[in-house]
């Protein structure tokens, strides 16, 4: 049985701070910034603006991405884990993600370390939605960008990723 495909998301302070969400599709992280990170309240949609996708090595990388680079500023791994694909079609069979994403509808249930439970992709006119399914996982309560600001494999917040630098 093939593993499960990674995510990652990763706070990152470029011009603005976001999170880019990233999906293990086909190879490479489809990815997505989302400015105000994932939230646990399915009444709560999360623009999410598609970037360019990146190599899996990727996922595991923090640091401070220099000045004269695209993107440049800190980047921690907030969360990470494995992703399980919940798209179906309209006869009710599995899509594939890359097939989804170009449809313009990707669900999908993540197990990580701080997200768990299912959340859908959708395209708008021109960018992405995230939003949070209802399911036992949601919590309109609780904001995790607020209550956990660490990366999972340093321990480092944002800031002093940043602080690195100097």
């Amino acid at each position: 049985m093939p593993e499960a495909p990674l995510f990652v998301v990763q706070l990152h302070d470029a011009r603005r701070l976001h999170y880019d969400v990233r999906l293990e599709v086909d190879g490479v992280l489809k990815s997505w910034a989302v400015p105000r990170g994932p939230s646990l309240d399915p009444t709560v949609k999360r623009l999410a603006v598609p970037t360019d996708d990146h190599s899996i090595e990727y996922a595991e990388y923090e640091g401070v991405i220099a000045d004269s680079k695209y993107g440049s500023g800190a980047v921690i791994v907030w969360d990470a884990g494995v992703y399980t694909n919940l798209t179906l079609d309209k006869q009710r069979r599995r899509i594939d993600p890359a097939e989804a994403i170009d449809r313009g509808h990707l669900k999908v249930r993540l197990r990580g370390v701080k997200l768990t439970g299912a959340w859908a992709f959708t395209r708008t006119d021109q960018d992405w939605l995230l939003v949070k399914v209802r399911d036992d996982d949601a919590d309109p309560s609780l904001d995790l960008t607020i209550t956990e600001p660490r990366s999972i494999l340093s321990g480092l917040t944002i800031e002093e990723m940043a602080a690195t630098r100097a």
